[in-house]
């Protein structure tokens, strides 16, 4: 038996602890599985499979719970996440994170327990958030000539950071519009959650019916709203969209988004520190 490489070792370390893994191209962020982080799983197995097929392939973990929720404090050319992750931090918005992961751009990532918020951004503050439809590539993968590395971690807290604070401490008056977008959506939550996501499955290009019904209907669950009349509407867009094997099809993709919806993982133990120097990078 072949010895495994550092990033299938570190993919087995994060799926033993209920992350969802996936691959992602050699030196590279992006995804090499079909789907991204839609594939991401916890079986050893298939882990197994894909690093057979690419043993340099990068490390990726899917955000939200049952993941972990990450900031990323990014650092580019026309500029840096610091100065309002400092703000971020002196209004006591982001206490609680167990790990620190340095990024290839000198940057950061901080790890908090997962929750099923929405991943998102901050205009022009170069500060993201990673949760439910993310990923993140993580230790000890290598991208744009880096290397992601941890460089300070504990045991898991418990602790959640919240994105809506975060958003509206540094961009209150798009936190104000989100709001009232917020209010209008609670007066019709069918029209605008499972409605939308139909309409947005009905309209797919042939040929990707599958992927796009699997997010849809995750999603719903998620949300709590996957009942019977839910589940008929996707079925009866995914139909009308030419879902590949029809109905029955439909169905078993449905289930198959259901019950990751539902899965959670054992009780995570602390992150696990890269062979690597410590770099000093402060957060706190």
């Amino acid at each position: 038996m072949t010895s495994r490489g550092d990033t299938e070792t570190a993919a087995h370390r994060y799926a033993e602890i209920g992350w969802p893994v996936f691959p992602a191209r050699p030196g590279s962020k992006e995804p090499a599985t079909e789907h991204g982080f839609l594939d991401a799983t916890t079986d050893h197995r298939q882990v197994e499979r894909w690093w057979s097929r690419d043993p340099d392939r990068n490390v990726a973990i899917a955000t939200g719970a049952p993941g972990p929720d990450v900031v990323d404090v990014d650092v580019r050319e026309d500029g840096s996440g610091f100065p309002a992750w400092n703000r971020v931090k002196a209004a006591g918005l982001a206490d609680g994170y167990h790990a620190i992961v340095r990024s290839p751009s000198t940057g950061m990532h901080l790890y908090y327990q997962g929750t099923a918020q929405r991943s998102g951004s901050v205009r022009g503050r170069h500060l993201d958030f990673r949760s439910q439809g993310g990923y993140v590539v993580a230790p000890p993968s290598r991208a744009n000539g880096g290397e992601y590395v941890v460089v300070r971690h504990g045991p898991p807290t418990g602790a959640t950071v919240s994105w809506d604070a975060i958003t509206g401490q540094l961009d209150p008056q798009a936190h104000a519009e989100r709001e009232h977008r917020g209010r209008r959506a609670q007066r019709d939550p069918r029209d605008t959650s499972v409605g939308r996501l139909a309409g947005w499955v009905s309209r797919r290009q042939a040929g990707d019916r599958n992927f796009p019904l699997f997010y849809a209907a995750r999603q719903a669950a998620l949300a709590g709203q996957l009942d019977g009349e839910a589940e008929e509407r996707l079925v009866d867009a995914a139909r009308r969209s030419g879902l590949r094997g029809g109905e029955r099809e439909a169905r078993r993709t449905i289930a198959s988004a259901r019950r990751n919806a539902e899965w959670r993982p054992a009780e995570p133990r602390p992150f696990t520190r890269s062979p690597q120097p410590e770099h000093e990078l402060e957060a706190g």
